[in-house]
């Protein structure tokens, strides 16, 4: 297999087509990069904004440019030497009359060929969940009539501008007598004949009768364990790798699969052992991949969070909550939180997943256990609490028993739930787990397979709503760790976690994809470097958010369920809106103010939504979003100067500190265990808001005109406008490329500094063979740039870095200056710091 030394993501769509992308590759090939990485690139719905609403899994999408547009692309990137990572769908595709597979089930009903293609229970009619409101009030209204539907000529039941086909059987040999109904009553008596029924949009959680993406009614579930549907979903991918033209994939969302590892096995032995496998796949605190999944890792949402020890200042870790607890009036205990946050998922939006589990429970006890009685209420409990209480997205049981591993890990879950402080019924949660042991007779093993199925379905995705999609939306007190992959209460950072870290990845996934931005983070890689500085100076930001609440105090409305923005959200809008701030932004640069505000305001929209708090997707509470909104847009107005003039200039040793910040977390990627992934723009400044904003299309104008000229004169300009990180990147990549196997499989080792600013460095060392490499890099400089100090350079004199015996005597060439080192017991860092402050040493 080709490990690739590196991966460049890039988002389709948005004006990115196949001819633009390999437009691109020659600048990707002079930046370094190995391999191409693609968004879903297959047919999907019209206007779709990332691909991963798949209807044809088989044919590239005509947006993007069709077949023809695809093997231009594929010929730029083999003429260049780059390879290609495609990332696809198994778990689901748009449940949209679009999707023909989709389509025809939804005019054969249980009939159709592809009725077994989705998940979906047959046993009931299938749910449609498109209406605006009740199927009663919507026909009331006049608002469903029988029409011919334009693109097939049959009778379909119209709503708006969708035509849902009817079975032939209730109109065939008399289309004329349908399509000419339109009493109320005929509609209904018609639309009672079909294999689906429609609904409104606002039931789907609660009587929904397919499986869906998290809570999108619009993803259907795929069943890709059945070897017909894997085949059919993956004929043209497959083609592609075994071309040549696809080297590697990107599995999206494997935790909602059935079976993942059996799953991944089939891919594995359809695209060969040399096709690189990677999989989106969040792991909790401690967690480890399965040994035995024939893949080279994740996608990498754990290495953010690994990161952030060695950038966070853990030492003030609680005056930074102090600050923020005295400015939202109340202590926080987020595991309390997240528990709230789950119980409001599993009553809510997942209400209808709890109940089908509960449902097959209660039947499969009343066959296996009658000697006693367990009611609809002690099972459901029961079953809540053990699903709120999971810690990790899922186990990886299957009819043939569940892994040890997860065997101690359940009893563990079941052992802290019984003694926890809302231990429900002992026997029905005993039950429960031995259903998803299998611990049932053989007769009621199919029964039992499917509950362990739905239940591992359903921990991921509840999971994830209340954690990234909710909690991270209500705990605002350093919003930098409020990541894809983080917890809910980190430990306090350290060094010595990261690196614990990075040495458990070398050995669980050296070829892991290291990431630091993707299309899903919570905001962008500088944006969180600058934002992780706050931990180094809590109280001086606890004051300035005192004295900025003083200044917008007459901003802030008193709406009847309390004050809009409350204190809380304020600290957090504050924190937000310093994280986006351009790094050349002004007071007085109107037209920047306004952009930026455009951005900001969609952000805080989504923020609250997602909070679910005071109001949400589903219940928009406007007089409090409207009264936000305003509060956060008076932040941008260039009337409002006192404001501005003192939050840039607050801002700014924080701004310099975090693209400080930006290049060791750059460098600490580029040069630790796993594959580093550049998403698409982030090789200069990332400072982007939850998506929809980092799915921007970045200016590649203005990337692929840049050379390597930041490092040339490193002066403050080339800081702030990002061109020395591109540079720095650009540097390592290619000399990834010239020894692979130094950063593939070259050993880790921790270093530590001593001196007097031993503690304002991160540096490790790779080894393999006779090959080396030393990373020294700064941290915490917060306090440098508040003492106006223009740089921390001259800073390092006394500290060192002993090295280790393996390490000693050789020749090191610094690999961004060209100048030669032959250190005998330690490294003076100040003589590695005399051209940058930081230094990448590759032994000669």
């Amino acid at each position: 297999m080709k490990i690739p030394s590196s991966t460049y993501r890039i988002q389709f769509r948005d004006g990115m087509t196949f001819d633009r992308a390999a437009a691109l590759v020659p600048y990707l090939k002079r930046l370094g990069i190995s391999h191409f990485y693609a968004s879903p690139i297959f047919t999907a719905t019209s206007g779709s904004t990332h691909g991963y609403d798949v209807t044809d899994a088989n044919e590239f999408d005509p947006v993007l440019g069709g077949r023809e547009g695809f093997d231009r692309m594929s010929q730029a990137l083999q003429q260049h030497g780059l390879g290609l990572i495609l990332d696809i769908v198994p778990n689901h595709m748009a449940s949209s009359l679009e999707n023909p597979w989709w389509r025809d089930v939804v005019e054969h009903g249980e009939d159709s060929r592809y009725a077994h293609y989705f998940d979906i229970d047959w046993s009931r009619r299938l749910t449609l969940p498109f209406l605006g409101d009740t199927f009663e009030k919507v026909l009331e209204a006049g608002d469903l009539s029988i029409k011919q539907d334009p693109e097939t000529g049959k009778p379909a039941l119209a709503y708006y501008d969708t035509f849902y086909p009817l079975k032939p059987s209730t109109y065939e040999g008399r289309e004329q007598a349908v399509l000419s109904m339109t009493a109320k009553a005929e509609i209904a008596a018609l639309h009672d004949q079909q294999p689906w029924r429609l609904m409104s949009w606002r039931d789907a959680p609660r009587d929904l009768s397919y499986r869906r993406f998290f809570e999108i009614t619009g993803l259907v579930g795929l069943r890709v364990e059945d070897p017909e549907v894997f085949a059919d979903a993956h004929r043209l991918v497959l083609d592609l790798v075994r071309e040549g033209r696809v080297d590697g994939l990107r599995i999206d969302h494997v935790d909602g699969l059935a079976d993942p590892k059996a799953y991944l096995e089939q891919l594995r032995e359809a695209a060969g052992p040399d096709t690189y496998i990677v999989v989106e796949k969040i792991l909790g605190e401690g967690e480890q991949l399965p040994d035995d999944w024939p893949i080279s890792g994740t996608t990498g949402y754990e290495f953010i969070g690994a990161l952030s020890n060695a950038l966070v200042d853990g030492s003030k870790t609680d005056a930074l909550t102090h600050a923020y607890e005295a400015v939202s009036g109340r202590q926080t205990d987020p595991m309390e939180d997240l528990r709230d946050a789950k119980l409001s998922m599993a009553n809510n939006n997942f209400e209808g997943e709890v109940a089908a589990l509960q449902k097959l429970a209660l039947a499969l006890h009343e066959v296996e256990d009658d000697s006693s009685a367990i009611d609809a209420d002690t099972m459901h409990n029961a079953l809540r609490e053990l699903l709120v209480a999971f810690p990790v997205y899922r186990t990886y049981g299957t009819a043939d028993g569940m892994p040890e591993a997860d065997k101690t890990r359940l009893g563990a879950i079941v052992s802290s739930v019984e003694s926890g402080p809302h231990a429900p019924d002992k026997e029905a949660l005993a039950f429960i787990r031995r259903i998803l042991l299998g611990d049932v007779g053989a007769e009621q093993a199919d029964k039992a397979s499917l509950f362990r199925t739905r239940f591992q379905q359903l921990t991921g995705p509840l999971m994830a709503k209340s954690l990234e999609d909710t909690l991270f939306f209500r705990h605002h007190r350093l919003l930098a760790l409020n990541e894809v992959g983080s917890e809910a209460a980190p430990p306090a950072a350290s060094l010595t976690h990261f690196h614990e870290e990075m040495r458990t990845r070398l050995k669980h996934q050296p070829h892991a994809l290291s990431g630091t931005s993707t299309h899903d983070t919570k905001r962008g890689e500088d944006a969180r470097a600058r934002l992780y500085t706050l931990s180094e100076a809590p109280e001086t930001w606890a004051e300035a958010v005192a004295r900025w609440r003083d200044m917008n105090a007459s901003q802030v409305v008193t709406l009847k369920d309390g004050p809009a923005p409350e204190p809380a959200l304020e600290w957090m809008l504050y924190q937000a809106l310093a994280g986006a701030w351009p790094t050349d932004l002004r007071p007085e640069d109107t037209a920047g103010l306004k952009a930026l505000e455009e951005r900001f305001l969609a952000y805080v929209e989504k923020a609250l939504r997602e909070a679910k708090q005071r109001t949400s997707w589903n219940e928009v509470n406007e007089p409090y979003e409207t009264a936000v909104k305003d509060y956060a847009a008076r932040l941008l107005d260039p009337e409002n100067g006192d404001f501005l003039a003192d939050f840039v200039g607050t801002l700014d040793p924080f701004i310099r500190a975090g693209l400080v910040n930006g290049i060791s977390q750059t460098l600490i990627k580029l040069v630790a265990p796993g594959v580093p992934d550049i998403y698409q723009g982030s090789e200069r400044l990332d400072l982007s808001l939850v998506d929809p904003d980092n799915r921007r299309a970045p200016d590649f104008e203005m990337l692929t005109g840049a050379g390597d000229d930041g490092l040339q004169s490193v002066d403050e300009e080339t800081w702030r406008s990002g061109r020395l990180k591109q540079a720095v990147i650009a540097r390592v990549l290619n000399l990834r490329q010239q020894r692979p196997e130094l950063f593939a499989s070259g050993s880790y080792i921790a270093l530590q500094p001593r001196g007097k600013r031993a503690d304002h460095l991160v540096s490790f060392a790779r080894q393999e063979g006779d090959a080396s490499l030393l990373l020294v890099a700064p941290r915490l400089v917060l306090g440098a740039f508040r003492q106006g100090e223009m740089s921390v350079s001259d800073k390092w004199a006394g500290t060192e870095l002993p090295l280790p015996e393996d390490l000693q005597g050789r020749r090191y060439r610094e690999i961004f200056s060209g100048r030669v080192f032959e250190p005998s017991t330690s490294l003076s860092v100040g003589w590695a710091f005399a051209d940058h402050s930081f230094a990448l040493l590759v032994s000669e």
